[in-house]
């Protein structure tokens, strides 16, 4: 029996061979509204197609970013004016657990303005985060800019290990999972060191000041 995962990984490769550049638009923005399609499957694909002479690298890597910024708008609306009674009763139905919003919400808090920059290369939060980030009401173009320079180089590196996989993207897709432990640990000590730089410069640089108005 086929499990979920590879339904969907099916299903994402069947829309982008059948509409091609609009499919992998279409795709994109799902995954960014917060409905379970891979988007490791959807870019790799692109990128084996590009390597098939089917669309152009050009193409495929707007066209997934576009999907992703216009996917993530509509998570963002619904977490700005629907708030988490909208999520708690409606997520139900594109699979949205209710740990999945948790941890993009500790994210956030956590992080602010920043998580929505780093979390569009992490596992399960980059489809997460516009959600709390909606429900804090943060500003609009702020949230767009900060979600546009976070998934650039996701898109670009998917599609570019799918044209260079070619008929072997499936088995990278499979083992992108590690990739995504890797960045995620990567990003969060690169958090971790800079919180920790900045307290250590604090009373520092309070000393400094306060001996410059002495």
């Amino acid at each position: 029996m086929q499990s979920i995962v590879g339904w969907l990984v099916e299903f994402a490769t069947d829309v982008v061979g059948a509409w091609g550049l609009p499919g992998v638009f279409i795709l994109m923005t799902l995954e960014s509204a917060c409905i379970p399609v891979p988007s490791e499957a959807i870019m790799l694909f692109a990128g084996f197609a590009v390597s098939e002479g089917e669309m152009s690298f050009v193409g495929a890597v707007a066209a997934g970013v576009l999907g992703n910024v216009v996917g993530s708008w509509l998570a963002y609306w619904a977490g700005l004016y629907g708030g988490r009674p909208f999520i708690d009763k409606y997520g139900k139905y594109v699979l949205l657990r209710h740990h999945h919003l948790e941890i993009g919400e500790r994210w956030f808090a956590k992080y602010g303005a920043a998580a929505v920059f780093f979390s569009r290369m992490l596992p399960i939060v980059r489809t997460f985060i516009s959600l709390p980030a909606g429900m804090a009401r943060m500003p609009f173009w702020k949230f767009t800019a900060y979600t546009l320079l976070g998934c650039i180089p996701w898109v670009i590196f998917l599609t570019w290990l799918g044209v260079e996989a070619g008929d072997n993207w499936e088995a990278i897709e499979r083992q992108l999972k590690w990739l995504d432990y890797v960045v995620a640990a990567t990003i969060v000590g690169l958090i971790v060191w800079l919180v920790v730089r900045r307290v250590r410069r604090g009373p520092s640089a309070a000393g400094s000041e306060g001996g410059e108005s002495a």
